[in-house]
């Protein structure tokens, strides 16, 4: 084979030609792939993400002292016992009294409940005196809590009846539990469920025909498929969990469908600009083949940069989503191929009457972006402007992002009864809701001097003016651990709760615990985790953008062989995820136009949003920004000016990018009618980003930009030609003159 040929055989165009001469092999590995991947992923289990592995620092150290202990800390409960205004009953009156005694006797007599605790006893009582807490703990596995604690909240309910000058409403960890997985369990299924016949509709309308439409779905389905079985194997060396599994499912959906369209549209392009089925099928593997492979792998080296937290739940997002780009990208090049050759005209079957006329037209260019890209090219510094202008602009609330977990108010609204309970307990009893947890561990836990540690900690807890108090002391005698639980002054204010911590981890647990020689005690709880995660995240960022932008910028660079596509590429996305991270900003924290997708502003953006949205979208961008240049690169490679070269490569492509950004809008933005803001946040910023990405970018700054640098996109400096030359001859001409391997040209049925 010469080296002309050698060229036009790149790595997609042999997976392709030998899928298409080997059919039902290819067929047949891929079906096996998938069956073997799922059920040996099953046969292995998964392994999740475990408490003590989620964060480092002295979340994790508590975690680990308390595994370690083999103490299984129960679910615990609490109920607000409180009178309905100031001049409703004190918590010394007999009818307030009874009510506290009927609420201790009715979650007794459930047999659900453990260490039933009167107010009276543990001084839960607010300062007004019209407040209580009764408080107990659920028998049996914190995890599943929610399961058994309904008879509980039948009890608590009934009690209320028979009060009804008081209010009488439990919270805990169990009952939010319940009442999450009952209103918004079924959320994610929905989402899931409803994303599948979303992209098969769009990809109706976008081929006209139901097998073509079909391909695309059952090639990510599969991937998907296969990925959960690969996901139990790898669990065994890096832990997963539901939220990365939500996020493959995601991932795969988008890329899979990406991939099949971008092959598929090329391949019947080629037949009706009058190929044979053979020649068609090795043009589109030689070009949307390779463009499919520079995109999985950048994506996939994008998804690599989540490895680079340190934390757990990121590391298995990472992990899940660069394994079903691999394997999409995989199936793209090489099943689907062997199915086009199987098919043949069939793919046309089941062809929508109404779009009938639209599909057969033959036209693969878009009026729309056609005379989009004649007033673009006619003025392309006035385009660049503008266009670059108007993301800045769009970017510019960026700059004020604040960032911190969401309390459950600002997570739900007022949507649930519950959110209402969790105020009112954290406004009669600071911090009451969600206290510091210290996690004491001693050789002795019964030693004078550890005790006399111990009430002085509570003691200036209370004095130091972190907590209001009650401290909560529980001993574990035989593992020699206790756990202290601190009321933080800030309650649900996340950041007047975090100086609250600050003073016990800084002045009182130095002077206090700290006093005492061999003796371990770290901070956990709520605002602890919070804390701990934010360091974490704030910490990992630098290296997970130089990461993610370095080896992108590798990528480009060696698949295009030019230094100036490499860097526009890189400034383009960055441009994309600013574009992002300023409607996240405008619409969730100043709640600019949140109405409309059914949000509210909660004057903060999820942690751990920017860094994933970051990752996610310099992926997906990637992926059309190689698309569109692979095809104004073989324009310019067929001998056309570079002007020319960009309105064909645009316009040409503009249906197909379009099709694939409408899909990948319209799966995400499913995740933005879930009812947490969390969700709202990452569905509209992907589905904002994509839009952003698939239109202003690609149609109107990327011809804008390469047109004013003409010859000069093609740049690479001397001393990097001796880098590996990834490119291939991805000209219709010189694939088609290709001789095809064995002589057999491949012979597609039709």
């Amino acid at each position: 084979m010469g080296n002309g040929e050698s060229r036009v055989r790149g790595l997609a165009a042999r997976a392709g030609g030998w899928s298409a001469r080997h059919r039902w092999a290819a067929v047949g590995i891929w079906v096996l792939f998938v069956v073997l991947a799922m059920g040996l992923g099953s046969a292995a289990g998964r392994v999740d993400v475990g408490d003590s592995d989620q964060l480092k620092g002295e979340t994790h150290t508590a975690a680990r002292i308390i595994e370690d202990a083999g103490i299984e800390e129960p679910a615990s409960e609490t109920v607000l016992i409180q009178a309905k205004d100031d001049s409703g009953p004190k918590a010394t009156d007999a009818a307030f009294r009874s009510a506290v005694d009927a609420v201790v006797a009715a979650v007794e007599k459930t047999g659900e409940v453990t260490d039933v605790t009167s107010p009276y006893e543990s001084d839960t009582i607010s300062k007004d005196g019209r407040s209580a807490l009764v408080q107990f703990d659920v028998r049996g596995d914190s995890d599943t809590a929610g399961e058994r604690v309904e008879p509980v909240l039948d009890a608590v309910a009934g009690v209320q009846k028979d009060h009804e000058s008081l209010r009488i409403e439990e919270i805990g960890g169990a009952s939010m539990m319940k009442t999450f997985d009952d209103a918004f369990g079924d959320d994610f299924k929905k989402a899931e469920y409803s994303a599948v016949p979303v992209a098969l509709g769009i990809l109706l309308i976008a081929f006209g025909a139901l097998v073509a439409a079909l391909l695309p779905v059952a090639l990510a389905i599969t991937a998907i498929m296969a990925t959960m079985g690969l996901m139990g194997l790898v669990s065994h060396l890096q832990p997963m969990s539901d939220t990365a599994n939500s996020v493959m499912l995601l991932v795969g959906l988008a890329v899979g469908v990406d991939y099949c369209l971008f092959y598929l549209r090329r391949e019947r392009e080629e037949r009706a600009a009058g190929r044979d089925a053979g020649t068609a099928l090795r043009i589109a593997a030689a070009t949307s083949g390779r463009a499919i492979v520079v995109s999985g792998v950048t994506v996939c080296v994008a998804m690599a940069g989540m490895l680079f937290t340190g934390l757990a739940e990121f590391e298995a997002m990472g992990l899940a989503s660069l394994m079903v780009v691999a394997v999409a990208m995989v199936g793209s090049v090489t099943v689907l191929p062997a199915l086009l050759s199987l098919l043949g005209e069939r793919v046309e079957k089941g062809r929508m009457p109404f779009l009938r006329r639209r599909r057969t037209s033959g036209s693969t260019e878009s009026r729309f972006w056609n005379a989009v890209l004649k007033r673009v090219l006619a003025k392309p510094v006035l385009a660049a402007v503008v266009a670059t202008g108007a993301l800045l602009a769009v970017a510019a609330p960026a700059i004020g992002m604040k960032t911190q977990n969401l309390t459950l108010d600002q997570e739900f609204g007022d949507s649930l009864p519950i959110v209402q309970t969790y105020n009112r307990v954290n406004d009669a009893f600071p911090g009451g809701s969600e206290p510091a947890e210290v996690v004491v561990e001693a050789d002795d836990i019964n030693a004078p001097e550890v005790k006399a540690a111990l009430a002085e900690f509570r003691e200036r807890a209370v004095s130091s003016g972190a907590s209001r108090g009650p401290v909560e002391i529980k001993l574990h005698d035989q593992q020699n651990v206790a756990f202290v639980y601190v009321p933080l002054v800030g309650g649900s204010d996340q950041d007047k709760a975090g100086e609250s911590l600050e003073t016990l981890r800084d002045e009182v647990r130095p002077a206090t615990l700290g006093e005492v020689d061999g003796l371990e005690a770290p901070i956990t709880g709520q605002v602890a985790g919070n804390k701990d995660f934010n360091d974490q995240l704030v910490g990992s960022v630098v290296p997970v953008f130089a990461f993610v932008v370095v080896f992108a910028f590798l990528v480009m660079l060696l698949s295009f062989r030019s230094l100036t596509v490499a860097i526009t590429s890189i400034v383009l996305n960055l441009l994309s995820v600013g574009a992002a991270y300023g409607i996240l900003v405008a619409v969730f924290q100043h709640g600019w136009g949140a109405s409309l997708v059914g949000a509210e502003g909660v004057g903060a953006i999820i942690t751990w949003l920017p860094l994933f949205l970051f990752v996610i979208l310099f992926g997906l961008s990637t992926d059309y920004h190689v698309f569109v240049v692979s095809r104004i690169r073989e324009a310019r490679l067929r001998g056309r000016s570079t002007r020319d070269a960009v309105q064909h490569g645009v316009v040409t492509t503009a249906g197909v990018v379009t099709s694939a950004a409408i899909i990948m809008v319209a799966v995400f933005g499913i995740f933005g009618t879930l009812s947490m803001q969390s969700m709202k946040q990452m569905g509209v910023g992907l589905a904002a980003a994509v839009l952003i990405d698939a239109t202003i970018i690609r149609g109107v700054l990327l011809p804008a930009v390469m047109s004013l640098l003409g010859e000069r996109n093609w740049y690479l400096p001397k001393w990097l030609h001796r880098m590996p030359d990834l490119t291939h001859d991805e000209t219709p001409e010189a694939v088609a003159a290709a001789p095809s391997p064995r002589g057999e040209g491949d012979r597609v049925p039709v």
